[in-house]
Parts: structure tokens; C-alpha cells; sequence
């Protein structure tokens, strides 16, 4: 292991396709060991970071700490953290890209974003060599996922300030794959891309989980049956759905190829460091490259392996833009049972399997949309899509889940009682009993991005359905 920082890799070199690790002396080392790789990483970036970001000179000395403070990764969790509120406060002050910008402006090579739907929008200005490290941590991951150079990758993502898509494209490049970036987003660009991939035959497919059911209902409709596409592996990013048991097997039996759940936050790409390998066992945490703690949303303390929190991200490879200890506010379990795979790394058993922000209390009842998902997914008749609306009626909070009922739900009473059976499995597992409302296949939105399906506003009570 190769203390030496910021670290810099061979572009040309790549393991014998049989080779099931990347770097095994990193991944398949006892943790012990790749935690001196890890604090030597640690202990750079804090300095890098201390002597050429005055955002971070400021947050650590108003909190008593300093390179000094940093004698064992455990020291880490003395740093108080970073919550995006943070990194926009600082570009707003300081434009474009905030005085956590570690090195000169004409250094920077790539400037990505967020679009600012829900706020100002965060700049992402990304060094020359910080992005082909990012290339090599995803070849890395992708690896890990199966996906070999004799693959042809369907990139089905945005190509904007959105870096996903760029990242998959710039690991497929890095790995040796053939990349297949045919975005999306144009009107028709979906039904483009299934007559593409039928006629190319790409082998893996990256985007959200939402939109490869989308892509695989748009093929149908082509009388294209998904399996035949010929995806081995689907890799995701974007939302949970990959990480929830139901939706991935659902992918899985449409497609025939294995799913796999990848991603953590824009502002931490490599994004992909929270990944599954082939064998899906959950997301593994690719500790020496994205130190992540998983952490009590009070106190910022590590919780033991077992429990959950919220991950608290620290980059150990970024020399442009680092973030050190940045809030997720993604809820997950960790765990450091072993893989098959034979890492070492902890694992994310059950993916980001929520979000703090978008969890809801129902009659005091905490209920994340991940869950009706899953439960939805599993329950035959389901017509693959659904709306959450929280509403209030008099002093009392309503839960009403409309969903898609399959074709095949013909008859009235067979509508009621697929409602029924909804209902009462969505109570089972909430705690809460819902109001169901069915709606034919079809009826409900499809995107091709990042689906919305949560409506809350206690202020509106919708009347004049049909409840059960």
C-alpha cells in the first residue's frame, strides 16, 4: 500500500479480466491494516484542506480542532461536519465555487451542479487530476460490479450539470468498456434508445431504477420483451430503488440481468463509492477512497455496526473541492458481516434506504416512501407505478396511496379486492392504515430521472374518490 498523496495511478494498467478484484491488497485487506492507508490519506487531505481553504481554517477553529487534532481516524469524529446549507452559504459569498476551492480557479477542469430545483444551485469544480482519479475509483467499483472490458455500457442518463452519467461514462472509459452514452430526457429519446439497443446489443445498462422500468414498459409497447436486450448487469444510481428487495428483483425478472445499487452524493463523486458488488449483498463502502462514517443525526457520533444512521461522508483522494465529514441525510443500517466477494470494506445491507427529509410522520407513525414501495412492488396486480398525498381531514392526518392496478385486474370486484390486500399490507408494514385508490396501468406519470411520488400537504383533503 502506497501512502504517497494526493495518489496517482497507471491510466494503462487493468487486473486479467478473471480477476475478481481491482486492487485486492486494498479491497481484501484486514481492516486494521487499510486503516493506516486510510489515515495517512485522512491526514493529508485535512492538511491539504487546512492550509488552502479558508471555509475550513474557519469551521475548525471555531470548533477547537486542527491538523493537530487528527492523530487516529478515530480523531475524525472531532471535526464538526458540513450540511450542504453550509457549501451554499460559502459560494454565495464567495462565487462561483466557494472559498473551499483548494486550488486556483484555472486549475479547474470540469464545473458540474446542481439544477437548483429546491434552492440555489451548488457549483462543482472539479481539478484535472482529481477527475481522472475519479475515473479510476469507478473503473475500480464498476468492476466490483461484474462489468468487464469486452461490456458495452447503455449510458440512459441526463449529460448535463448532472454528474452521474459523466462519472459512469468516465469509469466505462477508464475500464477498457465500450460506453453507449445515449442520455436522456428528449421527447422520444426513450423509444430511440430501445431500438438502438436492440439492434447494438449493449451488454449493461447504468441509470435510475425508475427509468429502467420505463425503458422496459417503452419496449413492450414496441412488442420488444426487455429480457431480450441481452443486459447482463444494471447498475443505478439517482434513488433507492435498487437497494429495495422488491424493486430490484422486479428489474431483475424483467431485464434477466443482475441489478446493482451504487451512489452517495454529487458533492462526493466518485459518487459510486457506496457500491454493491456482483454478488449484491448491499452497498460496500469503499473506505480508501470516500472515508464514510454512519452516524447519529444528533450527535455526528459513529453509531456501533448493526444500527442506523445517517452516512458522513469525508473524500481522501480531492484535491479541488474536498469534503470533509459532509452530511448525507440518507438513512441506512451498516454492517461489517463478510461478503462472498471477499472485501473487507462495511457493507450497506440495505442501500440508502430513505432519507431523513423524506420521511413523513403520520399519526405519529415515521413512514418512508422506500417502504410503500417495497411493499407495493411485492403484492401481484400492482400496475408498477404509484402517488403517496399526505392530506389533513379536520385534526386528522390521511394517508392516500394511489396506485396503478395491472391490466390483468379486469373486473370491479377483483379491483376491490387487490385495494384490500393493499391496504392491509400497507398497514402491516407502516403502522398506519392508508386510503387506497386504484387507478388503471398507465395512468400515473413515468419519468426518465429521478422519480417524485410523495405529495404532502396537510392542508388539502382530496374528496370525491372511490376509498376503501
Amino acid at each position: 500500500m502506497n501512502p504517497a498523496w494526493p495518489p496517482r495511478y497507471d491510466p494503462g494498467w487493468r487486473p486479467p479480466a478473471g480477476a475478481e478484484h481491482w486492487a485486492p491488497e486494498r479491497e481484501c485487506a484486514k481492516p486494521a491494516e487499510r486503516e493506516v492507508l486510510v489515515f495517512a490519506g485522512l491526514a493529508a487531505q485535512v492538511a491539504w484542506a487546512w492550509e488552502r481553504s479558508p471555509f475550513y481554517r474557519r469551521h475548525w477553529q471555531q470548533a477547537g480542532v486542527s491538523p493537530a487534532t487528527l492523530r487516529s481516524v478515530a480523531d475524525l469524529r472531532r471535526f464538526p461536519v458540513v450540511r450542504k446549507e453550509d457549501l451554499r452559504a460559502a459560494q454565495a459569498a464567495h462565487p462561483p465555487f466557494g472559498d473551499y476551492l483548494c486550488v486556483e480557479p484555472g486549475e479547474v477542469a470540469r464545473i458540474h451542479g446542481t439544477s437548483g430545483t429546491t434552492g440555489r444551485p451548488t457549483v462543482f469544480g472539479v481539478g484535472r487530476d482529481d477527475w481522472a482519479r475519479i475515473g479510476e475509483a469507478h473503473a475500480r467499483i464498476l468492476w466490483g460490479a461484474g462489468i468487464r472490458p469486452h461490456d458495452t455500457v447503455l449510458i440512459a442518463s441526463f449529460f448535463s450539470l448532472y454528474l452521474g452519467s459523466w462519472g459512469a461514462l468516465e469509469g466505462c472509459q477508464r475500464l477498457g468498456a465500450t460506453a453507449f452514452p445515449f442520455g436522456a430526457g428528449l421527447p422520444g429519446q426513450t423509444l430511440m434508445a430501445v431500438q438502438w439497443a436492440r439492434d447494438l446489443r449493449p451488454t449493461a445498462f447504468y441509470g435510475t431504477p425508475s427509468y429502467a422500468l420505463h425503458f422496459a414498459e417503452t419496449a413492450r409497447r414496441e412488442g420488444i420483451e426487455p429480457r431480450d436486450l441481452g443486459f447482463r448487469t444494471l447498475f443505478f444510481s439517482g434513488e433507492p430503488g435498487a437497494g429495495i428487495p422488491a424493486t430490484k428483483r422486479l428489474i431483475e425478472e424483467t431485464f434477466g440481468g443482475i441489478c446493482i445499487d451504487m451512489g452517495s452524493m454529487a458533492e462526493m463523486t466518485p459518487w459510486m463509492t457506496n457500491a454493491e458488488c456482483r454478488h449484491r449483498t448491499g452497498m460496500h463502502l469503499w473506505q480508501d477512497i470516500v472515508y464514510t462514517e454512519v452516524c447519529d443525526p444528533d450527535t455526528w457520533q459513529p453509531v456501533p455496526f448493526g444500527d442506523e444512521g445517517t452516512p458522513v461522508y469525508t473524500h481522501l483522494e480531492r484535491t479541488s473541492q474536498p469534503m470533509i465529514r459532509l452530511v448525507s441525510g440518507d438513512v441506512a443500517r451498516w454492517t461489517d458481516e463478510p461478503c462472498p466477494c471477499g472485501r473487507t470494506y462495511p457493507r450497506l445491507p440495505h442501500g440508502l434506504h430513505g432519507r431523513i427529509d423524506d420521511m413523513f410522520i403520520v399519526r405519529g407513525e415515521n413512514v418512508y416512501p422506500s417502504a410503500i414501495e417495497d411493499t407495493l412492488r411485492g403484492i401481484a396486480g400492482f400496475g408498477g407505478e404509484f402517488r403517496v398525498i399526505v392530506s389533513r381531514r379536520e385534526a386528522m392526518d390521511e394517508l392516500l396511496v394511489r396506485a396503478e392496478h395491472a391490466a390483468s385486474v379486469e373486473d370491479g370486484a377483483a379491483r376491490a379486492r387487490l385495494a384490500v390486500t393493499m391496504k392491509e399490507r400497507l398497514r402491516a408494514r407502516l403502522g398506519v392504515t392508508p386510503i387506497m385508490e386504484l387507478v388503471a396501468e398507465g395512468t400515473l406519470p413515468r419519468t426518465e430521472f429521478k422519480a417524485r411520488r410523495v405529495i404532502d400537504d396537510r392542508d388539502l383533503y382530496h374528496r370525491g374518490t372511490q376509498h376503501v
